[in-house]
């Protein structure tokens, strides 16, 4: 019997002609749709989304603003506590997801609240609060330095305090190590969960064109697959070691989402630096150093045994790996950080410790199976401790 015709086709052809077919397609319904759709008469849909404020010189606010609707937006007017102000930027439409800088002329006093309220060619209004008018530090070198700094205080050092109990946790035995590996699992389960909350509330506030929270769930979905599809990648001569390893990447991917949260409130002056918030992020991140060791109390020190020798080049490339982008976080968030970059961020770290966590889970059952009540105290105690942690990081 003759093969059928399809099956003598090269694949590549084969799909070149299948892209082939679909393009065409799609091009005769574009080209039809014209003429079967009925005619617009409604007004246009205009929708501006406020992404940045700055407060520079006193005397003028900048407004960065993005059109989140499906119409070309077109800045008429602005007003300033109801006082009409003169404006640069804006004169031309602002197309699909274009955004454009508008500086307003416009004495502003610190302290003070301000309702901006952007009056556009069709006559809609769209407004944007200032709760409390105050300057926005200029990003200088100096200024990056200082806010790296901070991310080094607040992200590689604490992580490498609370790295430094690993002695006294290899000490541990069979049970005690499975009730470490819980307390790690706890802790990531609070961070998946409150960087879930804030993802969310931060993609809500966002601008809908670019899917608001489904930025959230994009970044979670991309971060746990490649972290799935790569974990057998990670070269160690260890399967505690690699486990560490992305234990680690987990916290690290993470401490971006909350280092750029903390450049983000720097930028705008609402963050309060003082000595008590950066011991507050320094006990709250010294638990995420415990959890990065947690699974090296399998690796005891042998010297006969060079490769199952935890070296302090390996614990400095952790703590380099779970606390750096914490660093990084910071100046992207006080230099070109926006609702949309932070939620995408936050998802991410949600989805690398979510794929952290289904890796853990197994190492917590007994030899014969199910969970024992040291276990499950130390899930529970895992959370209370970040929880009160937490509580000190408050800004």
């Amino acid at each position: 019997m003759a093969e059928p015709l399809l099956s003598r086709v090269p694949r590549s052809a084969l799909a070149a002609g299948i892209v082939a077919l679909i393009a065409t397609g799609l091009a005769v319904l574009a080209a039809l749709a014209g003429s079967v759709l009925p005619d617009r008469t409604g007004p246009p849909v205009e929708s501006l989304v406020v992404e940045r404020t700055v407060l520079s010189a006193p005397g003028t606010i900048e407004l960065v603003v993005r059109n989140a609707g499906p119409d070309p937006v077109t800045v008429a007017q602005v007003s300033v506590n109801d006082a009409f102000v003169a404006v640069t930027g804006g004169e031309q439409p602002i197309g699909r997801l274009a955004s454009e800088t508008l500086r307003l002329d416009y004495p502003w006093e610190n302290g003070l609240p301000y309702t901006v309220s952007l009056l556009t060619s069709t006559g809609a209004v769209i407004e944007h609060a200032i709760p409390m008018a105050a300057a926005t530090p200029a990003a200088t070198s100096a200024s990056l330095l200082q806010v790296a700094l901070l991310g080094v205080m607040i992200g590689v050092v604490p992580v490498l305090l609370g790295m430094t109990t690993l002695p006294l946790l290899r000490r541990a035995g069979p049970t005690a190590s499975r009730v470490l590996m819980a307390l790690t699992v706890g802790l990531l389960a609070f961070l998946a969960v409150d960087a879930g909350i804030e993802g969310l509330e931060v993609g809500a506030a966002g601008a809908a064109a670019f899917g608001g929270s489904m930025l959230f769930v994009l970044g979670a979905a991309l971060a746990f697959l490649l972290l799935a599809g790569t974990q057998r990648l990670i070269p160690d001569t260890t399967r505690a070691g690699r486990v560490a390893l992305l234990v680690a990447i987990g916290i690290g991917v993470h401490n971006l989402g909350e280092g750029l949260a903390v450049g983000s409130a720097l930028a705008v002056g609402e963050l309060a630096l003082g000595t008590s918030l950066v011991v507050g992020f320094a006990l709250h991140n010294t638990t995420e150093g415990m959890a990065v060791v947690a699974p090296l109390t399998a690796l005891p020190p042998v010297p006969a045994q060079p490769d199952r020798t935890v070296r302090p080049g390996r614990l400095l490339l952790l703590a380099i790996v779970a606390g750096g982008p914490a660093v990084v976080g910071t100046v992207l968030g006080a230099t070109l950080t926006t609702e949309s970059h932070a939620t995408f961020l936050l998802g991410l770290g949600v989805g690398a410790i979510v794929q952290v966590i289904v890796l853990l889970v197994p190492q917590l059952r007994r030899p014969e199976g199910g969970l024992d009540l040291p276990v499950a105290a130390g899930l529970g105690a895992g959370v209370v401790l970040m929880y009160v942690t937490g509580l000190l990081v408050a800004a």
